[in-house]
């Protein structure tokens, strides 16, 4: 039952995302909404761009909290057969939704400011190589951190949070999605910004990043790969600014 509901609440997101890709025709949404021009944002433009970047998040960070959720779960439901209170998952579930729904908040921010800058392409990507490869070069190393690594361990570890984390009742539960949500946030909120390189819209990296966020949080040398990325990572900028 819960991974039916995560598997559709996942594709829900993908659908809506591929849905206003394709009805964007190459402009992004304030500009397709106010013309060819790039104007100033209006609350309906900024609440459907913090939309767009929630159910990105969605789409994105659900399949690899999918472990933890699943294990939750599973506590619940033997807890319950015991007769013993146990909060229902949902409660754990939304508070990690709610630490992605802070991030996307920041992140249309952020996009809010880089548009006016015009440092930004219809299409949401960077139209300066100098950012884009200060943002290259800047995940990278944050790849290389020990917080980076801390954060990593939280999220490959799920049993492991559950036992160190674990608070009893809804409000308990809430604010152990709400950890876990922010230790993956941590993780990976400079791979998300890898988005304003590749193309918010673009799809394809969209789903690249999804399946390297999974990966990393899985196979058993999650932190090789994670330094390995950041090693290229840093050369990609490097040889971008050198283009620049």
């Amino acid at each position: 039952m819960v991974l039916s509901g995560l598997a559709a609440i996942t594709l829900l997101s993908w659908f809506y995302l591929i849905s206003m890709a394709a009805g964007m025709d190459g402009v992004s949404m304030p500009e397709a909404m106010a013309g060819a021009q790039i104007q100033p944002w209006s609350a309906t433009d900024f609440t459907l761009m913090f939309l767009m970047w929630t159910v990105m998040m969605v789409a994105m960070m659900v399949p690899s909290a999918a472990p933890l959720i699943l294990i939750y779960a599973r506590v619940y439901r033997r807890e319950k057969e015991q007769g013993r209170p146990f909060a229902p998952t949902g409660a754990f579930a939304a508070g990690y939704l709610l630490a992605w729904t802070a991030f996307s908040l920041v992140a249309t921010v952020l996009q809010w400011a880089l548009e006016k800058a015009a440092l930004l392409s219809p299409m949401m990507v960077s139209s300066s190589n100098f950012l884009g490869a200060l943002i290259l070069v800047a995940a990278g190393i944050y790849q290389l951190t020990p917080l980076k690594r801390a954060c990593l361990a939280h999220c490959r570890s799920p049993m492991g949070f559950i036992m160190q984390h674990w608070r009893s009742g809804v409000g308990g539960a809430l604010r152990m999605g709400i950890e876990h949500g922010l230790f993956c946030v941590g993780c990976c909120w400079f791979l998300m910004g890898l988005l304003f390189v590749g193309g918010v819209m673009n799809l394809l990296w969209v789903a690249a990043i999804t399946g390297f966020v999974l990966l990393e949080k899985i196979i058993p040398r999650g932190n090789a790969v994670a330094i390995a990325t950041g090693l290229a990572l840093i050369l990609a900028g490097v040889w971008m600014g050198y283009q620049a």
